[in-house]
């Protein structure tokens, strides 16, 4: 009986550790941080991977070598991405603004998260386009291919493992920013975590929220990794 006395314990005193947790709170906190991850990774991908290419094609010993504009580029890219994120969503707030109407919730969020994530995104594509084998492009380009051509049916069907490996770690990367973005009121599951797990030292919301964020991390990790497992050749 005295075990089951102290299991009984155990479990009363492990469900009031929550007390404090609003689940309502948490799973709108969830969405939120869903909805930023999403919806950032979706306009960094649109914008980092033509970004990446044009960085392969303008680099050095490549189809369209042009030091200048390779210069130019890589300075802005190295820029922004050795700009700390919580910098940037201070600095970035007046641009947010223009372009959103607001700098904060989840809109506020979004293009700074963008802003933070393209560059670094652009830098893993050249990356992956470098690893293509220049036998295949030098056999696309003698079979009279069109640059077009060329990088639609040789450059990115090639470095597909690679590019998608890449927005795994952007996507992990973004996670990391979203939580951050609560500094600034962006909400989601930083914002939570912040401003009760901080600032009202409940450690029953930091708790809860930190093992969503993990949760969160290792679900992107395993797809990420099985997309790169299927679209890599046996």
């Amino acid at each position: 009986m005295n075990y089951l006395n102290e299991a009984q314990q155990l479990l009363s005193d492990a469900w009031h550790f929550f007390d404090n947790v609003d689940w309502a709170e948490i799973w709108l906190a969830t969405i939120d941080t869903m909805i930023m991850l999403f919806g950032s990774l979706f306009f960094t991908v649109l914008l980092g991977l033509p970004l990446g290419v044009l960085l392969f094609l303008c680099g050095p010993r490549q189809m369209f070598e042009q030091k200048g504009v390779y210069a130019l580029l890589s300075l802005v890219v190295n820029i922004l991405r050795s700009l700390p994120f919580i910098i940037l969503l201070i600095v970035m707030i007046p641009v947010t603004v223009l372009i959103t109407g607001t700098s904060l919730g989840v809109a506020g969020a979004i293009p700074p998260l963008v802003v933070g994530a393209t560059p670094f995104f652009a830098r893993l594509v050249e990356t992956a386009l470098r690893e293509v084998d220049r036998g295949i492009i030098e056999a696309t380009q003698s079979m009279g291919a069109t640059t077009r051509q060329i990088i639609t049916n040789a450059l990115l069907p090639e470095a597909r493992p690679g590019i998608f490996a890449a927005i795994t770690v952007t996507a992990i990367t973004l996670v990391s920013y979203t939580a951050m973005a609560g500094v600034v009121g962006a909400g989601g599951l930083g914002d939570l975590a912040i401003r009760f797990g901080y600032q009202r030292f409940q450690t029953d919301v930091m708790v809860v929220t930190v093992v969503l964020l993990l949760l969160l991390v290792q679900v992107l990790q395993s797809v990420g990794d099985k997309l790169v497992v299927h679209y890599s050749r046996k």
